[in-house]
C-alpha cells in the first residue's frame, strides 16, 4: 500500500472521527437538564415561553427572555398540552429523537462507507501487482554478507549444496552433460541451526540474487491472494535470470492436504498449487533454484517432496563436538579473550546447543564484560552467560530462601550428580548449583552426554534413573512424606522416556519389538493398560535407583554439604569425590 494511499485513508478516518464527534458534543451541548420540581415552578411563575413535546421520556422547554433550551421529564400526563395552552405557552410536537436518529444514520452510513473503502483498497492492494511488495525487492550478490566462511560446521550440507553452486555458476558444462539442475532444495531440521545462513550463503557463494520470503507471507484471508503473490516473486526472480528464492517456514502453506474437503482450506491450497505449478513451470537452462526451510520435513505435502519439485532435502542438525568448537571459534575471533578460554572445552560443555544458542551464549558473556567495564572476556563471564542461556539470570535477592528449602535444593540436586557419576561415568557433570534463577529453577545440574548417534537400552534406563534421582534424594534425606514438587520437571522427563522405551523403540520385554502407535494407531491404544506398564517399569527403576543411592549416601551427604558451603561446584570438584 503507497504512501499516498494511506495518507488519504488517514485523513477520511480524521474527518469522519471528528465529524461523529462534533455530532455528540452537539447534542450533548445543549443537555441543561432541570428538575420536574423546578419546572412546575417555571410553569406556576409563568417563566416559560415555549415547550417542545415529543413521545419519548424528557420535554424540551424555553424560558422567557432566555435562548437556552432545557430538558426535564416528561410526565405524559392527558391534557397536559392543554394545560399549556391555556398558559399561553407556544407548544410544539416535534420529536427530537428523529433529529438524532438522522444524524445517526448518516455517521453510520460514513463509517460503513468508509470501511468499504478501506477493505477495497487492502484488497486491491493485496492481490493486484502490488502483492510482491509483502516481501522486499531482491537482495543483490554484493549486498549480501553471508558466504560459507562465516558457517561453521555444516560440512556436509555444504557439500550437498556445492554442485548446484557450481551449476548455477557453469550450467554450460552440465548441459554437455545432459543434466539438469535441482529445481529445489529442503533444509530441514531443529530451530536455529542455520538454515536461513546456508540459504544466504548459497547465494552469495553463486553470485546470484536472493529473494527472502516467510511461508506466512503467502496466507491471507482472501482466496487468491496468496497465489498471486507467489506468481509475483517468481517473475520477479525470472527478470534476474539466475536467481535464490528462500521460503522460510513452508510448512504454513506447505502441509499435507487433507482428504477431506470440508476440512480442506482454500487459500492453502491454491498457494500450494501455485507454488508446485511455478516450480513445474521451470525450465532446465533457467539458474533460478528455490531452497525452502522448515523444523518439521514430515509434515509437509508429498507433491512438495517429489522429484523434479524439492529434489533434495538436507539436514541441518545439531552441531557435533567438532563443528561446535568450529561456531566457537568463529564467534571468538572479534572479541577480546582470556587466554585460560578454551573453544574446546567449551564445546565439549555444550552438548545440544545449536549454532544459535552458542552465537547467544558468548554474546551474553560479550556484554557481561562490557557490562563490569572489564577489557577482555574472562572465565566468570562464559560462567555467568553459561547460567543465564541454561536457567535465566541468576538471583540476586536470595533472603527470603529459607535454610530448609536450600538443604531440599542441595540434597535433589546432589542425588542428580551422584546418580550420573554412578549410572553413566562417560558423562561429563560440568556444574551442579543451587542458586536459584530468575525462571523459578531452585537449581540444576549440568549432565553432558558424550556425542553419539546412537542410545542404547541401558543408557536411556540410565538417564530415566538420573531424572529420578533428585526425587530419591529428598525422600531418602527427609523422609516418604516430605518429598517435594521440585521433582515436578524431572519427573515429566522421566515419563516421556519411559512412554518411548516402551511404545516407540520396542526396548520392552512384554510388548517386544513394535512401535504400537504404528501398529494400533494413538486412538486404538489401550492407555489404561499402558499406564500400568509404565508405571510397575518406573518404580521398579525408582526403588533400583533408591538402592544405589542409599550404597552411596555417604558421597550425597559430601556432595549436598559442599554444595550448601559453596553453592556451586564445577566439574573437577564434583570428580573429587569419586576419586
Amino acid at each position: 500500500m503507497n504512501k499516498k494511499r494511506v495518507g488519504i485513508i488517514v485523513s477520511v478516518s480524521l474527518i469522519a472521527l471528528l465529524m461523529i464527534i462534533g455530532i455528540y458534543s452537539q447534542k450533548h451541548k445543549n443537555d441543561n437538564s432541570v428538575s420536574y420540581y423546578d419546572f412546575i415552578n417555571h410553569l406556576n411563575a409563568n417563566k416559560i415561553e415555549q415547550v417542545t413535546l415529543s413521545s419519548g421520556p424528557k420535554l424540551l422547554f424555553k424560558l422567557k427572555q432566555d435562548d437556552t433550551v432545557y430538558i426535564t421529564d416528561n410526565p405524559r400526563k392527558e391534557g397536559f398540552k392543554e394545560e399549556l395552552l391555556l398558559k399561553q405557552i407556544q407548544v410544539e410536537e416535534a420529536t427530537q429523537e428523529a433529529a438524532f436518529t438522522i444524524q445517526y444514520i448518516a455517521s453510520m452510513a460514513l463509517m460503513v462507507g468508509l470501511f468499504i473503502m478501506i477493505f477495497r483498497s487492502v484488497k486491491k492492494v493485496g492481490a493486484g501487482s502490488g502483492g510482491m511488495k509483502m516481501s522486499q525487492k531482491a537482495i543483490e550478490p554484493k549486498d549480501l554478507k553471508i558466504d560459507f566462511s562465516h558457517i561453521a560446521g555444516n560440512v556436509e550440507a555444504k557439500e550437498q549444496v556445492e554442485d548446484v553452486i557450481d551449476f548455477m555458476k557453469n550450467p554450460e558444462q552440465y548441459a554437455k552433460m545432459g543434466a539438469r539442475m535441482p529445481k529445489g532444495l529442503i533444509l530441514y531440521g531443529p530451530p536455529g541451526t542455520g538454515k536461513t545462513l546456508m540459504a544466504k550463503a548459497i547465494a552469495k557463494e553463486a553470485g546470484v540474487a536472493f529473494f527472502s520470503a516467510s511461508g506466512s507471507d503467502f496466507v491471507q484471508m482472501y482466496v487468491g491472494v496468496g497465489a498471486s503473490r507467489v506468481r509475483d516473486i517468481f517473475k520477479e526472480a525470472r527478470k534476474h535470470e539466475k536467481a535464490v528464492i528462500f521460503i522460510d517456514e513452508i510448512d504454513a502453506i506447505g502441509k499435507k492436504r487433507s482428504q477431506n474437503a470440508a476440512q480442506s482450506n482454500d487459500e492453502k491450497d491454491q498457494t500450494l498449487n501455485a507454488l508446485l505449478t511455478e516450480m513445474s513451470g521451470f525450465k532446465d537452462d533457467e539458474g533460478i533454484i528455490v531452497i525452502a526451510a522448515t523444523n518439521r520435513l514430515d509434515m509437509l505435502d508429498d507433491a512438495l517432496l517429489r522429484p523434479g519439485r524439492f529434489d533434495r532435502h538436507i539436514e541441518i542438525g545439531y552441531p557435533d563436538l567438532a563443528a561446535r568448537e568450529s561456531i566457537i571459534k568463529l564467534h571468538l575471533r572479534n572479541k577480546p579473550i582470556s587466554s585460560e578460554i578454551s573453544a574446546k572445552e567449551l564445546a565439549k560443555q555444550t552438548v545440544f546447543f545449536t549454532g544459535a544458542m552458542l552465537e547467544n551464549f558468548l554474546n551474553e558473556a560479550a556484554i557481561l564484560a562490557a557490562t563490569k567495564g572489564q577489557a577482555i572476556i574472562d572465565e566468570s563471564h562464559i560462567e555467568a552467560a553459561f547460567y543465564t542461556v541454561i536457567a535465566g539470570k541468576e538471583k540476586k535477592d536470595r533472603s527470603n530462601i529459607s535454610e530448609i528449602d536450600r538443604k531440599i535444593t542441595a540434597y535433589h540436586e546432589a542425588g542428580h550428580a551422584l546418580i550420573t557419576k554412578l549410572v553413566a561415568p562417560e558423562n561429563s557433570v560440568t556444574k551442579v548449583t543451587i542458586i536459584p534463577s530468575t525462571k523459578g529453577a531452585g537449581g540444576f545440574s549440568m549432565n553432558v552426554p558424550k556425542d553419539k548417534m546412537y542410545l542404547t537400552k541401558k543408557e536411556l534406563l540410565g538417564r530415566i534413573q538420573i531424572s529420578l534421582a533428585g526425587r530419591v534424594a529428598e525422600e531418602i534425606t527427609f523422609g516418604e512424606d516430605y518429598v517435594t514438587t521440585g521433582a515436578s520437571n524431572d519427573i515429566e522427563k522421566a515419563s516421556i522416556d519411559m512412554k518411548n522405551y516402551i511404545v516407540k523403540y520396542g526396548m520392552d520385554e512384554e510388548f517386544g519389538l513394535v512401535n504400537i502407535e504404528a501398529i494400533m494407531g494413538k486412538q486404538t491404544i489401550d492407555y489404561d493398560y499402558l499406564l500400568t506398564k509404565c508405571q510397575e517399569k518406573m518404580k521398579a527403576l525408582y526403588e533400583e535407583t533408591k538402592a544405589l543411592m542409599k550404597a552411596h549416601e555417604e558421597k550425597l551427604e559430601s556432595l549436598a554439604s559442599a554444595l550448601l558451603e559453596k553453592e556451586t561446584l564445577n566439574e573437577k570438584e564434583i570428580a573429587s569425590f569419586f576419586n
